[in-house]
């Protein structure tokens, strides 16, 4: 039987289609390769399905899917007292003249990448140098889209504010010799992140950070509201022949 979305049949051609599209951008040939592609497809046709029925038309189906969001998806900027909260309880994160050396992995989210494939491939690298952090080096040249991967990730020294807010805390909050405990998502893709030294700074003032925060804390905020909108789209769908996980 196959598999559907409120009616409409999703093929073994198209599926095939999109697990070849994955292989091509880098993504292992593995157990999980078939799940990923059909649930990138389902959430994919779900808000298609949705655009659609708001009348919603675009050039793409990428542009599409964004005119939705953005039309449904509606989050407040950070408040100063949010911001005020955020600087106050993570004090790590805000030293001037703190520096640090790290190395990353980046897994790319540009030229057409399909997320959820993207984050598998991500995470099971990860998996496999947190086993073995002595191989970071030769999985960066192997699988980093960063031009950093041909120096086996090496990004480094930098400062403070050199970096994406995202990147930039993980990588003062992890301890130098460690390797960040989880994926790290920028506007760039999904990192990996080894941190070989830490030098210590002074405190930065609120004032000075505040509307870099903002926009730090709001970019969240839109990540977190996306995601519980297309699982209200779920939830609401009929789905036959196919169990998707939990989408939290």
């Amino acid at each position: 039987m196959a598999i559907s979305i409120n009616g409409k049949e999703l093929s073994e051609a198209t599926i095939n289609a999109e697990m070849n599209l994955a292989k091509s951008a880098g993504h292992p040939d593995d157990e999980h390769l078939r799940d990923s592609a059909i649930q990138e497809l389902i959430l994919r046709q779900l808000m298609l399905g949705q655009a659609e029925k708001l009348g919603i038309k675009a050039d793409g189906d990428d542009e599409i899917i964004g005119a939705l969001l953005d039309q449904e998806v509606h989050v407040e900027m950070a408040n100063e007292a949010e911001c005020r909260a955020f600087y106050e309880q993570n004090p790590a994160s805000f030293q001037q003249g703190e520096s640090a050396s790290a190395s990353h992995i980046l897994f790319s989210l540009e030229n057409g990448a399909v997320e959820s494939l993207v984050k598998a491939k991500a995470e099971g690298i990860l998996a496999q140098v947190k086993a073995n952090p002595m191989h970071f080096a030769a999985l960066a040249k192997d699988h980093s889209t960063c031009p950093s991967g041909q120096e086996g990730g090496a990004l480094g020294q930098f400062g403070r504010g050199q970096m994406v807010p995202e990147f930039e805390n993980a990588v003062f909050s992890t301890a130098p010799g460690e390797i960040a405990p989880e994926l790290v998502e920028t506007q760039f893709g999904y990192h990996i992140i080894q941190v070989t030294d830490r030098q210590g700074g002074e405190p930065v003032a609120f004032d000075d950070v505040k509307e870099r925060l903002q926009e730090f804390l709001s970019e969240m905020a839109g990540r977190k509201a996306n995601h519980a909108y297309i699982a209200t789209l779920l939830a609401a769908a009929k789905i036959d022949d196919y169990t998707f996980p939990a989408f939290d």
